[in-house]
């Protein structure tokens, strides 16, 4: 059986990240969890879930323009049956995210009442973002404060913690991007990689993009044919279709061989900008949802 390459990412300043959110809980009154909505799952650092679960969370679903509408509603059931907190946002224009108040507002109203009891007119409630590098998290920050955090569209790049007022009554606690040491499976390793969350200069971006296209194929062959002009065929393969889609692109090299690894970054680049279309790459558990 062929061996499945392990995707693994854990800087050092990532360790040290997950000190720092341990050591900052005590400060804050809930959590702020950013996660991509097209992979809700993979975009979950499971450390994080366990350093911060005493804490009340908000799950901020980003991304959510990019992802399928009716699957996004199953996952919003899903998490808010797990208790938390629910929202779907688009934090590079902005979209969803005045609702963070609100409902940063009923996730703690027993805290906040007990706070006015005590004397308190307008008690401040201090919030940790969290989530793993390229969710959306700094750019959910930059919209919710109007452009006082630093955002760089990089994985990895928000390094120092910093508080950054929202209004009187709201202050952010930014943490950098965590991933954990380990994906125990290789797809959570593929999924990450397919969204931009793992540095492209750490992959075999041809691999990468072979695994995409037997994907999509198998889900969405019609977007490939719309897109790139290419049949798929039964039994085609990733990287047979990779090589179709650049043959048709006109990426060739001497001895018209095709350019598959310029193909591979388009294919990466067109998917991770919502060219391809809107999906959902992983299933919620079934619940009841309201249209």
């Amino acid at each position: 059986m062929e061996q499945k390459p392990q995707i693994q990412w854990f800087p050092g300043h990532m360790a040290k990240t997950r000190r720092k959110i341990t050591e900052n809980l005590s400060l804050v009154d809930a959590v702020a969890e950013v996660v991509d909505a097209r992979i809700p799952v993979s975009s979950r650092n499971p450390e994080l879930s366990a350093l911060i679960a005493a804490k009340p969370r908000l799950v901020v679903l980003n991304k959510a323009d990019m992802a399928d509408a009716a699957a996004t509603r199953r996952w919003c059931a899903h998490f808010r049956a797990a208790g938390y907190a629910v929202m779907t946002a688009d934090c590079k224009t902005g979209a969803g995210v005045q609702k963070c108040v609100p409902l940063l507002h009923e996730l703690l109203a027993d805290k906040l009442a007990a706070k006015r009891e005590k004397g308190m007119k307008n008690p401040t409630v201090r919030l940790m973002v969290v989530g793993i590098p390229n969710v959306g998290k700094s750019s959910f920050i930059n919209k919710l404060t109007g452009g006082k955090a630093k955002v760089e569209d990089r994985p990895g790049v928000t390094r120092s913690k910093q508080w950054v007022p929202v209004d009187p009554t709201l202050e952010l606690l930014d943490t950098p991007g965590i991933l954990w040491p380990k994906f125990d499976d290789p797809e959570v390793g593929k999924r990450l990689a397919f969204t931009g969350a793992v540095k492209d200069d750490v992959l075999d971006i041809e691999e990468l993009a072979c695994y995409l296209m037997d994907y999509l194929a198998a889900h969405y062959a019609d977007t490939l044919t719309e897109r790139y002009k290419i049949e798929v065929e039964p039994g085609d393969t990733g990287c047979e279709l990779l090589e179709k889609a650049g043959r048709k692109r006109g990426f060739l090299m001497r001895g018209a061989q095709v350019d598959t690894e310029r193909m591979a970054r388009i294919l990466l680049d067109e998917f991770r900008a919502g060219k391809l279309g809107r999906f959902t790459l992983e299933t919620a558990p079934t619940e009841e949802v309201t249209p």
